[in-house]
């Protein structure tokens, strides 16, 4: 045990934050926290690394036992470098280094006893030097800053200069550079690109001390987390395992409570039917009885009904109509500003179904491509053509699409005129926009807000073509999945721009990385991405091509083998589904052949010789036909076989 925390309350007024909150943090353990927005989980924190006091309960630690905390917000103040302010975290180490260089320079003017002593301090210093590993400390800081996104251009800006994302980044190299006990992170991927984020996973993975982490990216949370404490009407729950392990075990919990609860209700109103009745007998005795079942009712510990959160939108997108089956032909697209090019020679070929997610690093132009592609921006050299019949339906993540001087009630009516109120209301409240809520300005509502307007706006518009950048930003997890559902359940076709690797990897089918030198293809999520990334690069730049997914890729993503592998695709879902057929025939005529066998041991079917002919009939028929589907099926697996080799 490495930290304690029992019955930590805390609330604002009469505003409740957290109540009787405990959890126990062993040595190594990787805890994230999580919750709605709100529910307390950077209070939590603060109060962990005494920033704030709670109003009751304990935090408990060895004395010796250091806290390292990240906040989400950082204002460094310093005239220092950015290596600089992080090189004065390891100050010890660096004035052993000053120290042993003294040494060196007085050693060589000392001879006998005097150098004898110079030499064990010497020896002291080295040894010392080495244990805090001051030997690699440039090497360490080095790779902590470049791990974190910043380039070796970056090592001599000024910190005073530099974006609050920056800092925050800064802040991040100093605190994993000191190594504390424990590690607490508040939404530590917020400014990251996608690498950072996998450098940092990678560093908490091995990391030797304990970690707590509160983020909203669910595939950081996957690969780091130990252990999940929740936090939902200001109580905390622990639940072991990663993010996805407490997902699943939330909604087992959340099932056993509502049944315990429904079955103590069941049984309340039993009681109190049968004491209603024992009291019209009007009777001493049963009025007796009545009153002894009540004294027992009276007793019973009431179950809290398990509260369903009001945090739920009800997303569902639905194309107005099929497009044609190319649905997007992208040929050497370029653009650039003031001279920098973001990307050269685009090139890709979108079908109707794809859900196509496309990432790459910041700066690359992911945004830009999009915008080029709904046509508020025009290409510096290339071209795009849309499919037959193709409607974009676009979300932009600064929310330009929406008007600031406009109410979000007359956000929606003016965009769709047709509607009447009631439905807008409706519409509204199905994005938890209820009441007065529906008549805020634009400018006054927050991001997340804003995400939700946008979200609903783009729902009404029966797209089917949906351009999303960056859809997730400024939503919390439950939207999140909601929004995931939404995407992978469309009808249509889908190409969107993520940082949220839970996001892409749970509703991609293909994913399109973009460089300052075109497209690499992928076929399949992210994780297959992952998988295949540094082999497709490899071969890239060996000038030959490689495997990736279920189609062949090269330096842009070959519309011959995207036809190819579509066209196999096909088969293989034809395949599977005459085989599912066959079997489910089989099945059927052995059941049948297993009653007739049944009915043979009637006594009145066996002394009938019409009836048994026919019934022998009937089997002979169904086992000459089981024969034949039984030849199908095994034609059916070797022709899936050759399939599969050669999707592979």
């Amino acid at each position: 045990m490495i930290l304690t925390c029992n019955d930590i309350s805390k609330a604002y007024g009469t505003d409740e934050i957290l109540r009787d909150v405990s959890f126990v943090l062993n040595e190594r353990e990787k805890m994230a926290v999580v919750g709605i927005n709100g529910a307390g989980k950077s209070t939590l924190l603060k109060i962990i690394a005494g920033e704030l006091s709670a109003d009751s309960g304990q935090v408990i630690k060895p004395k010796d036992v250091t806290i390292g905390y990240l906040s989400q917000q950082q204002d460094l103040k310093s005239g220092n470098t950015v290596k600089d302010e992080v090189m004065s975290v390891k100050a010890d180490v660096l004035e052993l280094e000053r120290s042993m260089r003294r040494c060196e320079e007085e050693m060589k003017g000392l001879e006998g006893e005097e150098l004898e002593k110079m030499l064990t301090v010497y020896n002291r210093l080295t040894h010392e030097f080495e244990q805090k590993n001051g030997y690699a400390l440039r090497s360490e800081v080095n790779g902590v800053l470049k791990g974190l996104g910043f380039g070796g251009e970056d090592f001599g800006a000024t910190v005073d200069t530099l974006s609050g994302g920056q800092k925050t980044r800064v802040a991040l190299s100093k605190l994993l550079l000191s190594q504390p006990d424990i590690i607490m992170l508040d939404e530590p991927t917020n400014h990251l690109d996608m690498r950072s984020v996998e450098w940092l996973e990678s560093f908490l993975a091995g990391y030797k001390g304990a970690v707590i982490i509160v983020a909203h990216d669910r595939y950081f949370l996957d690969r780091i987390a130990t252990k999940v404490l929740e936090i939902e009407n200001c109580r905390g729950r622990v639940y072991t395992g990663n993010f996805t392990a407490y997902s699943e075990k939330k909604k087992a919990v959340r099932a056993d409570e509502l049944k315990a609860y429904l079955n103590q209700q069941k049984e309340i109103e039993h009681q109190e039917k049968v004491i209603a009745t024992l009291r019209s007998y009007n009777r001493e005795k049963s009025i007796k009885r009545a009153e002894s079942r009540e004294k027992m009712l009276d007793k019973i510990e009431r179950l809290e009904r398990p509260t369903e959160l009001d945090d739920k939108m009800n997303i569902r997108f639905q194309p107005c109509s099929e497009s044609g089956n190319d649905v997007l032909d992208v040929k050497g697209l370029s653009k650039g500003f003031d001279g920098n090019v973001l990307f050269d020679n685009v090139e890709f070929l979108v079908k109707r179904g794809d859900r196509v997610g496309i990432i790459g690093d910041n700066g690359t132009g992911k945004t830009t491509l999009l915008r080029i592609i709904c046509g508020r921006l025009a290409p510096d050299k290339g071209s795009y053509r849309l499919g037959t019949n193709v409607k974009i339906g676009y979300y932009d993540q600064e929310h330009h699409v929406l008007d600031p001087d406009n109410t979000i009630f007359e956000e929606i009516s003016d965009a769709y005129p047709d509607m009447d109120n009631t439905r807008i209301r409706n519409l509204l409240a199905a994005f938890l926009f209820k009441g007065d809520d529906a008549f805020k300005l634009i400018r006054d509502i927050s991001g997340g807000e804003k995400a939700r307007v946008s979200l609903a706006k783009l729902m009404l518009s029966d797209a089917n073509l949906l351009i999303l950048d960056e859809p997730t930003n400024h939503l919390d997890i439950v939207s999140k999945e909601i929004l995931e559902e939404a995407v992978s359940g469309y009808g249509g076709t889908v190409i969107f721009v993520s940082h949220d690797r839970y996001f892409i990897n749970r509703t991609a089918t293909r994913i399109m990385e973009i460089t300052a030198d075109g497209v690499t293809g992928f076929d399949g999520n992210y994780e297959y991405y992952i998988e295949k990334r540094d082999e497709v690069l490899a071969a890239m730049r060996n000038g030959t091509s490689v495997k990736a997914g279920k189609e062949q890729v090269a330096q842009n993503s070959g519309r011959s083998d995207w036809e190819e592998k579509k066209r196999l695709t096909g088969e293989r879902r034809k395949l599977e589904n005459d085989i599912a057929k066959c079997e489910a025939e089989i099945k059927r005529l052995e059941d049948r052949v297993s009653e007739i066998d049944a009915l043979f041991e009637d006594e009145e079917i066996a002394t009938s010789p019409t009836r048994l002919k026919e019934l022998t009939d009937e089997k002979e028929a169904n086992e000459e036909k089981i024969m034949t589907l039984m030849e199908s099926w095994e034609e059916l697996n070797e022709r899936l076989d050759i399939n599969n080799s050669t999707m592979l």
